[in-house]
């Protein structure tokens, strides 16, 4: 074996390109490969860490964001093929007025426990509710079975999607 066939090779990703999005309202421009998902870019290249990183397969809901108002899985999605797109997180929840109701109402109802999947059960909570989906406790459980809860706050999560479908939280 000669002395080059010993060194290490270098793998190298394919190149940067620029990735236009519209993060929580503010237009951005992000150079990333190809091949990074939407969460990477937003915890690595903008520093919005609030989405959490769960499983990194899709089964948790931990890393639940809204794309052009519907609810996605960022680490499923390629940042590249959002580009263009509304993305709403965790952080660009709240408003002018204060935390959202659903975020007041996680915390009324003690709703986490260590607080990992809270973002992504917030922000698919939301979306339960605008989509009609949160007219009884068993339709709550199925729509938000997409978002584990490893600490088992899940009757406290219902408690606070109720609190807010109900209006005892304010309007959404």
């Amino acid at each position: 074996m000669s002395d080059t066939d010993r060194r290490p090779r270098v793998i190298q990703g394919p190149e940067s390109v620029p990735v236009s999005l519209r993060i929580n309202g503010r237009p951005r421009v992000l150079q990333v490969e190809p091949r990074v998902s939407l969460l990477d870019a937003l915890r690595e290249h903008l520093g919005l860490t609030g989405t959490k990183k769960g499983c990194d397969q899709g089964t948790c809901g931990a890393c639940t964001v809204w794309s052009d108002g519907r609810r996605v899985l960022a680490c499923l999605m390629l940042a590249v093929t959002v580009a263009g797109r509304e993305i709403t997180t965790i952080e660009g929840l709240a408003g002018d007025d204060g935390p959202h109701p659903m975020q007041r109402a996680f915390v009324e109802n003690d709703a986490f426990q260590c607080g990992y999947c809270t973002p992504g059960q917030i922000m698919s909570a939301v979306k339960l509710i605008e989509e009609g989906n949160a007219v009884t406790d068993e339709d709550i459980a199925e729509f938000m079975s997409g978002n584990l809860c490893r600490c088992a706050a899940y009757p406290n999560i219902r408690a606070a999607i109720r609190q807010v479908r109900d209006g005892a939280g304010g309007a959404s």
